[in-house]
C-alpha cells in the first residue's frame, strides 16, 4: 500500500545531507540499513550500500529507480534451487 499523497514520499533526511556532501564525481558506497527509503532525482549517480540483513548490498542508482525504495534492489532471501541430486537422477 502507497503513503498518502498528503504526506509524501518517506525520504530519510540523514541521507539526503551525506549525499549533497559528496562531490560530483565522489564514488564513496553510503551504507544505509533504511530499506524503506524512497529514491529521489538527488541520488540518481550514487552508489549505496543497502543492507540486506547480513551485509550492504552496493546499488549503483539510475534515473529509472527514482520513485521506488532502496530495499527493492536488495533482496534479503537467497534462492536455492529445488531438488538437489535425487532431481538431478529422476529428470534423466
Amino acid at each position: 500500500m502507497s503513503r498518502s499523497l498528503k504526506k509524501g514520499p518517506y525520504v530519510n533526511l540523514r541521507l539526503l545531507n551525506k549525499i549533497k556532501n559528496l562531490g560530483p564525481n565522489d564514488k564513496t558506497v553510503i551504507k544505509v540499513w533504511d530499506r524503506a527509503c524512497t529514491i529521489t532525482p538527488e541520488m540518481v549517480g550514487k552508489t549505496i550500500g543497502v543492507h540486506n540483513g547480513k551485509t550492504h548490498l552496493p546499488v549503483y542508482i539510475v534515473e529509472n529507480m527514482v520513485g521506488h525504495r532502496l530495499g527493492e534492489f536488495a533482496p534479503t532471501k537467497k534462492f536455492v534451487s529445488h531438488g538437489g541430486k535425487m532431481a538431478k537422477t529422476q529428470g534423466k
